[in-house]
C-alpha cells in the first residue's frame, strides 16, 4: 500500500521508498521520511496530499506520495 491509499489521521509506518532515483531518497530522508518512520496523512488537497513527520508537515505531490510505501 502506498500514501496515495491512506487514510487522513491514521498514523502508519513507512516500510520502504519505492524509486531508484537517489536525489528524491536524499531528499525524503531529509524530511525524515525513512524505513521505520511514522507518518500521518493530514488532508488532501487535489494533486497533493498534507503529510506530518516527525515535528513538521510538508505537502507533497501525488507522484511522490505514490512512491512512498507503508
Amino acid at each position: 500500500m502506498n500514501l496515495t491509499e491512506a487514510e487522513e489521521g491514521k498514523v502508519y509506518f513507512v516500510k520502504q521508498i519505492a524509486t531508484d532515483d537517489e536525489d528524491l531518497n536524499a531528499f525524503l530522508f531529509s524530511l525524515g521520511c525513512y524505513s521505520g518512520e511514522p507518518i500521518t496523512v493530514v488532508s488532501r488537497l487535489k494533486n497533493s496530499c498534507v503529510v506530518s513527520i516527525k515535528d513538521g508537515r510538508y505537502n507533497i505531490d501525488n507522484q511522490l506520495a505514490a512512491a512512498i510505501l507503508i
